[in-house]
């Protein structure tokens, strides 16, 4: 997959989408899967237009949604459905400044080169959010653009959206999160130096490193780490564990999200690696504890539940 930036045009026509695409659930792949379609039935590349940052992050930081997925949990994402290129947008005020006639014109049409676009239904764009499907429709065709709109994908009767599997996940539902998305939940990123408390109370962790101060779920959590096994080995290897992720009330106060993760009859050096945890199952919320040794006892019998959990059928 071909990632792009910048205002360069691509060199070969698009078959085009454009959104958020935050946590790439069955809404996002819905729109994936037309796409390559389109695509392949008419010779051009796939495309995905996303934007970074999310535009609520630049507009409003403070009362932005949590993140479902980092750029490059997106990108791993988008590149498993066989996109052939993603065109990251930086959101500037700049940008959000465009008209949409020249975002039509002069990104869809002159940089990215696209011939078929597909939106979602409550698609905006342009300065002030002006333009919409109906806009896009209209100015379009003059040049050169077809455009269809994707229907809203339901799942038991409810939308399917980003908003949604935030819902899910805040409520510790990782089932229904599951699926909202078609796979497991999971956060991915590099194993870094921590303070090194798991080991000294007996349970060495990987201290995975979160992109962002705030994480869409919290709690202790029975877990599987792909990516820890050997460099060389087969990276679907998955090794089982209890994670805890949270502000870890009982030794800081620094209030920032941290990942830790104990393996179970693991021994080895994580440091460097970049690992994806996927979360199967909650086991309890945090929890602040007057003493060390009371914390020990209850990660002992998280361990155990954890263990037991992830004997069960379902979570294959």
């Amino acid at each position: 997959m071909q990632v792009t930036r910048g205002a360069a045009p691509l060199a070969h026509p698009v078959a085009l989408t454009i959104g958020n695409f935050d946590g790439v659930h069955l809404g996002h792949q819905a729109m994936l899967a037309r796409v390559l379609k389109v695509a392949q039935e008419r010779d051009l590349d796939s495309c995905v237009l996303t934007f970074e940052p999310h535009p609520q992050e630049f507009f409003a930081p403070e009362s932005a949604p949590t993140r479902l997925t980092s750029l490059r949990e997106k990108l791993e994402l988008l590149a498993d459905w066989g996109v052939g290129r993603v065109h990251v947008q930086r959101f500037s005020r700049q940008f959000a400044a465009i008209a949409p006639r020249t975002f039509i014109e002069g990104m869809l049409a002159g940089n990215l080169r696209a011939r078929w676009v597909l939106v979602g239904e409550d698609f905006r764009f342009g300065a002030r959010r002006a333009g919409d499907l109906a806009l896009l429709k209209t100015l379009g065709p003059a040049s050169g653009l077809e455009v269809e709109a994707m229907q809203t994908v339901a799942e038991s009767g409810a939308r399917v959206s980003s908003s949604a599997v935030r819902a899910a996940l805040a409520a510790g539902d990782l089932a229904r999160a599951r699926v909202l998305l078609g796979r497991f939940y999971s956060i991915s990123g590099r194993v870094v130096h921590g303070d090194k408390l798991g080991r000294t109370l007996g349970f060495a962790t990987a201290n995975v490193q979160v992109k962002h101060n705030r994480a869409p779920l919290a709690g202790i959590f029975a877990v599987r780490m792909f990516g820890a096994t050997a460099r060389g080995a087969t990276p679907a290897v998955a090794l089982p564990g209890v994670a805890s992720l949270g502000v870890r009330p009982t030794v800081t106060d620094s209030g920032r999200s941290v990942l830790e993760v104990h393996l179970f009859d693991f021994s080895g050096e994580l440091y460097g690696r970049h690992v994806r945890v996927e979360f199967l199952h909650k086991i309890r919320d945090e929890e602040k504890y007057s003493s060390l040794d009371l914390l020990k006892a209850q990660i002992a019998r998280d361990c155990d539940k954890a263990r037991a959990l992830l004997l069960e059928p379902h979570h294959a």
